[in-house]
């Protein structure tokens, strides 16, 4: 299989592996401008508490040769799974553009240099949108779906963000990409030109104390000292693990 197929609500099936989705979360296509995007909901309480949507990183967005994969559909589980055993009343898990569908759109570009561009952006914040409608929302962001809530948080008034949560998140890309000596995302907005509005907004930073990819001095320094009290280091966490004993501080997160 070439892309990881959407058989039911409760299962995912790919060439590596079968996931489980519990009964309770219900598979919807949200039609945005530029693409469908795939998420997971559980609505149970739609106007007495918070959405709590969960944005994923940016998957499997290259290969084992360092080359741009033909599917970005995430093969780590770390945010599904912390998605998938939240107790709260109303949880989404929200993929990225070109995970487990691929639009007629869909590019490599849009899991490369283009993962952060506007039409990204705006699809993202038109599936959050479609989602809450006017409701309060918790914005939940994983590895480079951090960036994704920031932007959507720091540029999109319209949706009621109540608070930005990260885990492992890279928050600056163009930071990202020095450090690693990797091509600019030159197709990319950066949260950097936001900055301002986006500190104003309440927030909670999880990051992996062995955290080789997105490394905790990159979080430190695009948040200033004077912003530490929101950063919490998880002992032993790498990129894609270890996240087990602080998930029910994030899932207590409001």
């Amino acid at each position: 299989m070439k892309h990881l197929l959407i058989l039911s609500a409760f299962m995912l099936i790919s060439c590596q592996s079968t996931y489980i989705v519990p009964p309770s979360f219900q598979f919807h296509k949200i039609e945005t401008r530029y693409f469908t995007l795939a998420s997971w909901q559980k609505i149970t309480a739609p106007n007495n508490a918070a959405y709590k949507i969960y944005i994923e990183g940016d998957g499997y967005a290259f290969n084992h040769r360092g080359k741009v994969s033909n599917d970005p559909t995430p093969r780590n589980t770390t945010l599904r799974d912390i998605a998938f055993n939240d107790n709260s009343p109303n949880v989404i898990y929200l993929a990225r553009p070109c995970q487990y569908i691929m639009s007629q759109n869909c590019a490599p570009r849009h899991w490369s240099t283009a993962r952060f561009a506007p039409e990204v952006i705006n699809a993202e914040a038109e599936a959050v949108k479609a989602i809450a409608q006017d409701k309060e929302t918790i914005l939940i962001g994983y590895s480079g779906g951090a960036q994704i809530a920031g932007l959507i948080a720091s540029t999109k008034p319209q949706i009621k963000t109540k608070k930005i949560i990260t885990i492992a998140g890279n928050l600056d890309h163009q930071a990202w990409t020095e450090y690693h000596k990797l091509p600019p995302l030159n197709e990319s907005i950066s949260l950097n030109d936001y900055k301002e509005n986006f500190l104003k907004i309440p927030q909670h930073h999880y990051i992996g104390e062995k955290d080789t990819n997105i490394v905790p001095e990159i979080t430190y320094n695009f948040l200033g000292k004077e912003n530490r009290q929101n950063i919490t280091i998880v002992p032993q966490a790498t990129h894609g693990s270890g996240y087990e004993k602080i998930v029910s501080q994030i899932w207590k997160e409001e």
